[in-house]
């Protein structure tokens, strides 16, 4: 699929001057007989190609049912979105001020996510806890995470990236806080599910950031990239983290976490130019409500979410938590050869996320589209994961990395389906897909626990509760794949796929 014309091209109408709305409706009602929906955001010979086939129906009963006087809500292949405020700078700034500040604080998500894995033998010994309630202590990061999905699109929409997140790493700063300091269970899970409540919006403002100011067929590029960086908290989260506990303990670690949250705060709201997309902070609640709404009635939202969701939501079960007693009880190994094992699959995700941009990035241009590129990885991923729960021969280091690498594939399912709906609804529709795939990880965490509850052994939980766990999760996602990949078919012969 051919997603947009040349980056020069669209930064060009990123930076222009919004056309009036009576250009633009004259505009879409003369492609609206080709298949294309109204809701258009550039002029004539400065866009990108618009969609055809089957959101014809979709953009006809939209624009049905869409009140007078509102926007019609409509899905699109790319549509470059006209943005007001700060014009678009060159490359080297716009990464300087806008793509780094974004990617520290999703390090600090990730470190946040992952962190656990590394000192639950020491949550465990300090709360006499079980696996169930380790499970559950860990998961009030998804919970809350998770909940403001909904309402996060629509303050990303209304208000933009820079606001929300500063001010949502604030809360995420507090929750370490009060995790540190908390003396029982139930004061580190609130502490925990404060994090994830400010961490919430770390990746999806830098997605609805990066199609503000980025051209949008160099998104799964970008995307890729941004994933990378934010990924090395996952690799901080592992040895180095280690290190820092011979140091200091848990408590401490977590104070010094705060402190960095509090100054990447300040450094997104100061050093982030204002930008919003033409139209965001305009309409009303009612008007936001329907879009997400179409979102989540769009068949193209449920033919791609699921696979995303599934996928990135097992690897994260796994790698935030139930990763290291998997290495332990089935691989016999230590701690320091834990911390280890876990910091090779975090570089191995690191560079899946930056080398699945490129390789899709790459594959544009010889025809190939990133959804072709993410159903291999994917589809490699769940492999690579059931190979291991039967013991198929390959080792710990091995199985684990591959796991990591082909997992990062799953990320971008956020990119394609943000090109297929108008850039209006890039926070709602990126949010839509997180949401589902924290409830999928929230819902494994304890799951798994609840299950290794069944199988225990006086170190840990036997190898076959383990197993048996994994392959569960691997079914899981074997359905969502192949269900992918059957509207994938059904496209290509009905002659729209893209």
């Amino acid at each position: 699929m051919r997603v947009g014309h040349h980056s020069s091209q669209d930064e060009a109408c990123a930076a222009s001057p919004p056309a009036s709305s009576s250009h633009h409706e004259q505009f879409g009602r003369r492609f609206a007989g080709r298949g294309n929906p109204a809701a258009v955001s550039c002029p004539p010979g400065r866009c990108p190609e618009m969609p055809r086939g089957p959101v014809r129906a979709l953009a006809t009963k939209q624009r049905r049912k869409t009140p007078r006087g509102a926007k019609p809500v409509t899905e699109t292949t790319a549509a470059s979105p006209t943005a007001r405020g700060s014009a678009v700078p060159g490359v080297a700034r716009r990464v300087l001020t806008v793509f780094l500040p974004f990617a520290l604080a999703y390090f600090l998500s990730y470190l946040y996510r992952t962190v656990n894995a590394v000192i639950a033998d020491e949550l465990t010994a300090a709360l006499g806890v079980t696996a169930a309630g380790l499970g559950f202590l860990t998961s009030a990061y998804f919970i809350a995470f998770g909940l403001f999905q909904p309402p996060l699109g629509l303050l990303l929409d209304r208000y933009g990236p820079r606001r929300v997140e500063a001010a949502l790493l604030l809360v995420a700063a507090a929750g370490a806080a009060l995790f540190a300091l908390g003396g029982d269970l139930a004061a580190l899970a609130v502490g925990r599910a404060l994090i994830g409540l400010g961490v919430s919006a770390c990746l999806m403002a830098a997605l609805t950031a990066n199609v503000m100011w980025w051209p949008r067929e160099r998104l799964p590029l970008v995307n890729g990239l941004f994933m990378a960086c934010g990924g090395l908290g996952a690799v901080f989260a592992t040895t180095p983290v280690r290190a820092l506990l011979e140091i200091t303990d848990w408590r401490g670690l977590f104070l010094g976490i705060a402190a960095a949250t509090v100054a990447v705060a300040a450094l997104l709201f100061v050093a982030v130019p204002e930008r919003r997309l033409e139209g965001s902070g305009r309409a009303t609640l009612g008007e936001m409500l329907r879009g997400t709404v179409a979102v989540l009635r769009s068949p193209v939202f449920w033919r791609l979410a699921p696979t995303c969701a599934s996928v990135q939501g097992a690897f994260l079960a796994y790698i935030s938590l139930w990763a290291g007693p998997w290495l332990r009880d089935v691989e016999a190994m230590d701690r320091i050869g834990v911390a280890t094992h876990l910091q090779h699959a975090a570089v191995a995700m690191v560079a899946g996320y930056a080398s699945f941009g490129l390789i899709a990035d790459a594959a544009r241009r010889i025809g190939l589209t990133p959804l072709a590129v993410q159903t291999v990885g994917v589809a490699a991923a769940v492999a690579v994961q059931g190979a291991m729960a039967l013991d198929l021969g390959l080792s710990p280091l091995a199985g684990w990395a591959l796991y990591a690498y082909f997992a990062s594939a799953s990320v971008m399912g956020y990119s394609v389906l943000t090109q297929r709906f108008s850039a209006e609804l890039a926070g709602r529709v990126n949010t839509a897909v997180n949401l589902l795939m924290f409830v999928v990880a929230f819902t494994l965490q304890p799951a798994i626990g609840g299950l290794l509850g069944f199988f225990p052994t006086a170190t840990g939980y036997a190898v076959e509760g383990h197993r048996l766990a994994m392959l569960g999760v691997v079914g899981i996602q074997a359905v969502c794949v192949a269900w992918q990949v059957m509207g994938m078919i059904a496209e290509r012969r009905s002659g729209t796929s893209r």
